[in-house]
């Protein structure tokens, strides 16, 4: 296996050996990869360099490399590619693989693509375009083999058998009766272990399953968490449309979980490998946030210059609103991930923000009974008593509060149809700091009298 410091190395030679036009080079030098290795390669490669390479790669080896890149790359691909090399590479993907990558093309580029489909496919693909984006309707794959409930195993495994190179998965097979209703699912190693004559109906078990509207990632965490194969997708009439095979539910999870990272640092996910990144794209990712965070951290100089006689009569607060600022701003985050967290798992729900927020009571009090406590002994210590309760009553109340709107931050924005991650760290750094100014200033001045 190539280490990453070879791939890096490796992608640098094949760099000068295309910008010589050493085509030969080239290709000796990616002939003894895999196809995954290949792909890392490519991820690292400028647009230009990279469609020079995937043309040296022979047919089959070419679909599978492609089909390892990542949607955003397969677009440019498909622009640099001549126009045979893209209505084949595109008629072999499967039909949810597709979409994935149609959405990331032009429309004439795409509207020209489908066109060039045989009917089936186009078919097909056309059936999954229909659906919502981000539901499950759009990951699924409508190329799937099923049997019948009076199908007896023999009967079940020839017709695995005729459609095993027509079908995503074997692994899990649904079974349908009349109306092509869902009324179980079968496992191969069920139809192999039974006699050739037992009915599906007496081996088939209970389908987990999703509608086709439903939210991807919410489908997805259940297959997971079921640990199923193959997880049947439904209309709203209970009739079979397609399955979720256990590959793509995790890819859809470690897309999700991406994103989820992304903005909860405060940047917009890339969808694509970081090298691969124009870096028009990661300034794009970044500026909108800094651009919000600094607009919010106006409110903090506000608080500050509102409060300016008092930090001039004792200017030993002013030591302290590092600690304050940064105390509040991490307890908060902490707070605001694990709930994010635990939505995204499904642990709670909008329905359980009381049970939240008095949870999250105890734990920032409990926090800042720990913290307040260690604040006002030390500076208690060192700059008097007076303002050691200042410090210990000031990170007793800001723990508590933002412990307490770092928790219900995720709810509320869940609950508004907004993406919890969104107002997870940034938001609640910026509103912590403007809030636990005023609350240090309003308890100093009603401890010291300024």
């Amino acid at each position: 296996m190539t280490t990453t410091l070879d791939t890096a190395k490796l992608a640098n030679r094949i760099d000068d050996a295309v910008d010589d036009g050493d085509l030969t080079t080239v290709s000796s030098l990616i002939a003894p990869l895999t196809s995954h290795e290949v792909a890392d390669v490519l991820e690292r490669l400028g647009r230009k360099d990279r469609a020079v390479v995937f043309r040296l790669l022979a047919k089959d080896e070419a679909l599978t490399v492609f089909e390892s890149l990542d949607a955003p790359l397969q677009g440019e691909l498909i622009h640099d590619l001549q126009d045979e090399q893209v209505t084949g590479l595109f008629a072999e993907l499967d039909p949810d693989d597709r979409v994935t990558l149609l959405d990331e093309l032009p429309a004439t580029v795409a509207a020209r693509l489908l066109h060039g489909l045989p009917e089936g496919e186009r078919a097909a693909t056309a059936a999954l375009l229909g659906y919502p984006q981000g539901s499950v309707g759009r990951e699924m794959t409508p190329e799937f083999v099923s049997v019948h409930p009076e199908d007896t195993a023999a009967e079940a495994l020839a017709a695995v058998q005729a459609r095993i190179d027509d079908v995503e998965t074997i692994y899990g097979i649904p079974v349908v009766g009349p109306g092509r209703v869902l009324v179980g699912i079968v496992g191969l190693r069920g139809l192999l272990r039974s006699a050739p004559e037992t009915p599906v109906r007496e081996i088939m078990n209970i389908a987990g399953t999703a509608r086709a509207r439903e939210s991807a990632e919410e489908a997805a965490r259940r297959c997971a968490e079921q640990r199923l194969l193959v997880m049947p997708i439904l209309d709203d009439e209970h009739r079979l449309v397609g399955i979720l095979t256990v590959d793509d539910a995790l890819r859809i999870l470690e897309e999700a979980e991406s994103e989820d990272a992304a903005r909860q640092g405060g940047v917009e996910p890339l969808n694509r490998p970081y090298l691969s990144t124009p870096v028009r794209t990661l300034v794009r990712s970044r500026v909108v946030w800094l651009l919000v965070l600094a607009i919010g951290a106006t409110l903090t100089v506000k608080v500050l210059s509102v409060f300016e006689d008092s930090l001039q009569e004792m200017v030993v607060l002013s030591l302290f609103v590092p600690l304050i600022i940064g105390t509040g701003g991490n307890t908060g985050n902490q707070a605001a991930t694990t709930v994010t967290r635990a939505l995204a798992l499904g642990d709670i729900t909008t329905g359980d923000v009381l049970r939240v927020l008095g949870r999250e009571v105890r734990v920032g009090a409990t926090l800042g009974l720990v913290l307040g406590g260690l604040g006002a002994l030390i500076a208690g210590l060192l700059f008097g008593t007076d303002v050691g309760l200042v410090i210990g009553a000031t990170l007793f109340g800001v723990c508590t509060m933002s412990a307490t709107v770092g928790g219900l931050m995720p709810i509320v924005a869940k609950s508004i149809g907004v993406d919890p991650a969104v107002f997870s760290n940034p938001f609640i750094s910026t509103f912590v700091d403007a809030t636990g100014l005023i609350l240090y200033f309003l308890i100093a001045k009603a401890i010291l009298g300024i």
